[in-house]
């Protein structure tokens, strides 16, 4: 997911102004290291037994260490994992990447691909992309999300999708059909409107994260998407959020807001916990990440998000990873990579633990066909978008970000002049 936890918010401003200063020395000090490493890798890399280092930040840990375990127990290459707590990953990857000791591979939340290729963190896989017999089954979002001047630099690790989710015994008790999804944002708002009429005590219609300008980015925008609208020019330089769509999403909310059917503890809510009381049976519905499926404790419907009239969509969020430019094992990173996008490890490690697979090819997986909400996840996904910006990280998932003050504004505080708060978004797009 695209979110950043906020509780230490100015630690993590710092944290990103370094490591943006740090990327910006790194980028002309690539020496172009081992790509010969990588044009010999052939098909299927190397593997001779080195040993290989990876990152992640800490939201991807259980789908990272699966995916490692499974490669060690089959492979002479042995992978070491290294896990980074989510506010800290931006400037360790920035120290590191200044004093040229990245590890050989290393994930990144999708939003912050652009800007790391752009800085020449990670090493061109083009020759190794295109040579996949599957290529066009990979996940669009994610190799558009690393690709710069037509060559590619990244692949999908682990998809992580938004979708709206119900808890089935609260659509029960208020009356809903707990079989059917909401067809549309008002349908959505009525149905949070009911479970909130039920009167149980600590029990809301829904919840959200109204202080987290990543959690709305990656709720939020789907439902644009699901009515034919965009959040981003041509190019991501320019912000689309003053439009019409935008502004019946807005509307919805803040009348959601006023109706008291929201969970309060959603207005300050800056990350963190923003799906701790839906996980704690206490929220009907809400829209919610697909890779928290498995550790949901009671039944729950799952569907895609709806646009104000209908439609669905779906934020592809989630991490790419690369060969960084400091490997000297790149052709052995690559067997690494090779094998991650291979039936084996989407199906029988991902689909397996009910994760989504990053091969559209793939979707219909026997794990998927024991469990129809699987299923649909993957047929979501390929309706779904990932916004591309090489400053979408200052745009809308930093903390003060113009995107959270325009909701904020819109959402909290009754209004406000959307079309300036829109072109702020868009002066950030364009630094």
């Amino acid at each position: 997911m695209t979110t950043t936890p906020g509780l230490r918010r100015r630690r993590m401003l710092a944290a990103v102004m370094s490591a943006v200063l740090v990327l910006g020395a790194v980028a002309c000090g690539d020496d172009g290291g081992d790509d010969q490493g990588l044009a010999q890798a052939g098909a299927n890399g190397i593997d001779d037994g080195s040993k290989l280092t990876l990152w992640t930040r800490a939201p991807l840990e259980k789908q990272a260490k699966l995916l490692v375990e499974a490669y060690n127990a089959g492979h002479r290459n042995k992978v070491e994992l290294t896990v980074v707590p989510n506010d800290d990953y931006v400037a360790k990857v920035g120290a590191a990447a200044g004093s040229d000791n990245l590890p050989d591979l290393f994930a990144a939340d999708i939003v912050y691909v652009p800007n790391w290729v752009s800085q020449g963190l990670f090493r061109d896989l083009t020759t190794n992309i295109d040579g996949l017999g599957f290529k066009d089954a990979v996940n669009k979002g994610h190799l558009a999300a690393g690709t710069r001047d037509g060559r590619e630099h990244v692949l999908p690790f682990v998809l992580d999708l938004s979708m709206l989710f119900w808890n089935k015994k609260l659509f029960t008790e208020a009356g809903l059909d707990p079989e059917k999804a909401p067809a549309s944002l008002t349908e959505y708002a009525t149905a949070a409107r009911a479970v909130q009429a039920i009167g149980k005590d600590g029990v809301y219609g829904t919840a959200t994260g109204l202080n987290c300008g990543g959690c709305l980015a990656f709720t939020w925008f789907p439902s644009i998407w699901a009515a034919g609208g965009e959040v981003l020019g041509t190019g991501g330089a320019t912000s689309e959020l003053a439009g019409d769509t935008a502004r019946q999403v807005f509307r919805t909310w803040a009348e959601l807001w006023r109706s008291g059917a929201v969970l309060p503890s959603s207005a300050g809510e800056t990350g963190p916990t923003w799906t701790a009381a839906f996980t704690e049976g206490k929220v009907g519905l809400m829209f919610y990440p697909a890779t928290l499926l498995s550790s949901t404790p009671f039944d729950v419907g799952v569907a895609g998000i709806p646009g104000p009239d209908g439609g669905t969509s779906t934020f592809v969020g989630g991490d790419g990873i690369g060969v960084s430019k400091d490997s000297r094992k790149s052709a052995q990173a690559w067997n690494f990579l090779n094998w991650m996008m291979s039936e084996q490890a989407q199906v029988e490690v991902l689909a397996k633990n009910k994760d989504v697979v990053s091969r559209a090819d793939l979707a219909n997986n026997r794990y998927a066909a024991q469990d129809p909400r699987l299923v649909t996840i993957n047929q979501v996904a390929g309706r779904g978008d990932t916004p591309v910006a090489l400053n979408f990280q200052q745009a809308f998932n930093a903390p003060g970000s113009p995107w959270l003050a325009l909701v904020r504004s819109q959402v909290l505080q009754g209004g406000g002049d959307i079309r300036k708060q829109n072109d702020q978004i868009t002066a950030v797009l364009k630094q």
